[in-house]
């Protein structure tokens, strides 16, 4: 484990002004950002940004970044030492592939409706077999679960959710949804849902709905997001 990865020993919430005080570090994919207190083999430079970039900046450890951005967002920013929680530094109990498809200015998901008539919504994916690359899990997952084949496209976020540890792709898929009984996506229907209407959806991952409809509108990350999300109601909206 590099020290990159380990866990942080402490981490300071720490404002100025209305800006979060974050240390500019680099590594092999480019530049992110780290609450001051956390490991780092050479001082970093010290900057701050305000909730309308932080919640677009990928902010290590992404667990603390989730608990810091939800509470930022409601209007209780907290301050000082804080508990650090890096998902990413523990090993995963599963690994999953979406597919972020999107035709027409509408986006590829599966709604899942429960016996009292409630619906969730899930993007196209599942498990990384043994052998599998998340590239090769992605277009196989995608086929099973929507009959659509795919060409895979850049990775754009990356999500650890209870355990997991989820690659979401962007994917440029051809041909028609199959018929139901040729699928194997758990009883789900795929369907075609309007990109705007995300925000509004209650659509798992949540942390990740609102972000595909912004970067739809204003051009997609260079860079995968980095997100935790403990997130397990759907239905609430969720701004951070």
């Amino acid at each position: 484990m590099t020290a990159e990865t380990r866990p942080p020993a402490s981490a300071t919430v720490q404002f100025d002004g209305d800006d979060l005080v974050l240390e500019l570090r680099h590594d092999a994919e480019g530049p992110y950002y780290a609450f001051p207190g956390t490991r780092s083999e050479a001082p970093a430079p010290r900057v701050t940004l305000p909730l309308e970039r932080a919640l677009h900046a990928r902010i290590r450890p992404a667990g603390t970044a989730e608990a810091v951005l939800r509470a930022w967002s409601q209007g209780t920013p907290p301050q000082g030492a804080v508990e650090p929680a890096d998902p990413s530094a523990v090993e995963p109990v599963r690994v999953r592939a979406g597919a972020v498809v999107i035709r027409d200015g509408s986006v590829l998901l599966i709604r899942f409706t429960e016996d009292d008539g409630a619906s969730h919504y899930e993007i196209p994916g599942g498990g990384v077999e043994e052998g599998e690359t998340p590239e090769t899990a992605v277009l196989r997952e995608l086929d099973e679960e929507t009959g659509l084949a795919g060409t895979v496209g850049p990775q754009i976020a990356r999500v650890w959710k209870g355990g997991r540890h989820e690659h979401y792709f962007r994917v440029a898929a051809t041909g028609e949804i199959g018929a139901p009984e040729t699928l194997d996506n758990y009883g789900g229907t795929p369907l075609w849902v309007p990109v705007e209407e995300l925000p509004a959806l209650p659509l798992w991952p949540k942390r990740l709905s609102w972000r595909i409809a912004h970067w739809h509108r204003t051009g997609w990350p260079d860079r995968p997001a980095e997100l935790a999300d403990s997130i397990e109601e759907l239905e609430p909206p969720c701004t951070w």
